[in-house]
């Protein structure tokens, strides 16, 4: 946003408004023995020419992902966003509001998230969907919360082929509940049935099994199957989601899951860094009062006309205080918008050819790295990532091929030392076939 300096009138006429003598009066709370005294040591105050050519020579040191050809993915992706998301997210009277606490919340935020949460219940097949948590990671660990809130039980199976940074952040959410996790390997791929069905009917089974769909390593999870495996032992079942993947497959929600959650980054956000992201979270009707963060509602007002509330906000802290059962006191309304805009720009048909360019993207990568003896470690199928072995550090691949103007995807070896020589590789509808020939090429005859 731009930037207008105060000017001394400025603040005499502020101090004025408010009665304080001084600015320094602001600050007589503090103790005097921890008040700062003196003069920082910084350097010397830039004109305002010389500070924008400063800032431009700091910019000048980083590298935008534009600069290179992306095949990474591993949970944030580089999507395109039609220039209407911004022009629309970046009108003044959606991009300075800040998140909606209470029911004076305006009408045209309100009904912006009512929208996003219809479009989300669409997508993942389910009944209701709150206006939007953090990221993927929280919106899992508040999913795993809400489960063994309502199973009345701490006991949680969750498979391997769940995103690292998800598993650290449902560790830490969980750490002190007497239950400890249990993890369910993986088999070709995706998660193992026969490994789940044996934690089901262990002596003292989990109440709450988690997957994800499409998994970390791009495998297709048969939900149907492993819903029906949890269902049968009297375990809920988490899902969390990729929500590009779904305009392909089948939604949780007709799979019979119990709570949905995902990363909405893909949904017109851009990768920048790896963050902010967006948490998805969804449920059956009758779960509605379990569900953290905020429902907007649409009932009339006194004139009979169409209006918009926040309905329900049960589980906040800010609400509940020490009775509440999450943390979550806010949402990411902003980004919300962005991927309400995106879905909306979009519509149903241009999601789903947007998927089915990702996944033929993808396969045809496959088929060429396959030609060059370079396969995926595993044949189950994919949506629009995979994992190949290099053979060596895929660290120092990911390495050797910046220089050659790829961001070759995500090294394995960061989340666990006995996948060092393993890459994650991912195409979007942004890649070309020019660009997959190229990497396909550059790739083999590095692996060689």
């Amino acid at each position: 946003m731009p930037y207008v300096q105060n000017t001394a009138e400025d603040r005499d006429a502020m101090l004025e408004a408010i009665g304080a003598p001084t600015v320094e009066s602001l600050f007589e709370s503090i103790p005097a023995e921890i008040r700062f005294e003196g003069q920082l040591d910084l350097p010397k105050a830039l004109s305002e020419p010389e500070m924008m050519a400063h800032a431009r020579e700091l910019s000048a040191a980083n590298e935008s992902l534009d600069s290179k050809i992306c095949f990474a993915g591993g949970g944030i992706y580089d999507h395109y966003i039609p220039p209407v998301v911004d022009f629309i997210s970046g009108r003044s009277e959606f991009y300075t509001s800040y998140t909606p606490y209470q029911a004076e919340a305006s009408q045209g935020n309100l009904q912006a998230f009512f929208e996003y949460q219809t479009l989300i219940c669409k997508l993942t097949g389910m009944e209701v969907a709150n206006a939007s948590l953090y990221d993927g990671a929280t919106a899992l660990a508040e999913a795993v919360l809400m489960a063994q809130n309502i199973a009345r039980h701490d006991s949680v199976a969750i498979s391997d082929g769940v995103h690292p940074e998800y598993l650290q952040t449902i560790r830490t959410y969980v750490q002190f509940l007497e239950a400890p996790l249990r993890e369910i390997p993986l088999e070709n791929g995706v998660t193992s049935k026969v490994s789940l069905r044996s934690a089901l009917q262990s002596d003292s089974p989990p109440k709450v099994v988690v997957v994800q769909q499409p998994n970390f390593y791009g495998g297709i999870e048969d939900l149907e199957s492993l819903t029906k495996l949890a269902h049968e032992a009297g375990a809920l079942l988490v899902v969390s989601v990729n929500p590009i993947a779904l305009a392909l497959l089948k939604s949780p929600g007709e799979c019979g899951a119990d709570i949905v959650s995902g990363e909405a980054q893909s949904l017109g956000i851009p990768p920048a860094l790896g963050g902010p992201g967006l948490g998805i979270l969804a449920t059956r009707d009758k779960f509605v009062r379990k569900i953290p963060g905020r429902i907007v509602g649409q009932t009339r007002h006194e004139r009979g006309e169409r209006a918009f509330v926040l309905t329900l906000q049960t589980r906040e802290q800010h609400i509940k205080r020490e009775r509440a059962t999450s943390n979550i006191c806010t949402n990411h309304a902003l980004l919300a918008l962005r991927a309400t805009i995106y879905l909306s720009a979009l519509g149903k048909q241009g999601l789903r050819q947007v998927a089915t360019l990702c996944t033929q993207k993808a396969h045809q990568l496959a088929a060429l790295l396959k030609q060059g003896g370079v396969e995926p470690r595993d044949s189950a199928p994919f949506f629009n990532e995979f994992v190949i072995d290099c053979g060596g550090p895929a660290s120092e691949v990911v390495n050797k091929l910046l220089k050659k103007g790829f961001l070759a995807g995500v090294p394995l070896g960061r989340f666990d030392k006995s996948r060092s020589n393993e890459l994650l590789v991912c195409t979007t509808e942004q890649r070309t076939a020019r660009q997959i020939r190229e990497f396909a090429s550059a790739l083999i005859d590095l692996l060689k």
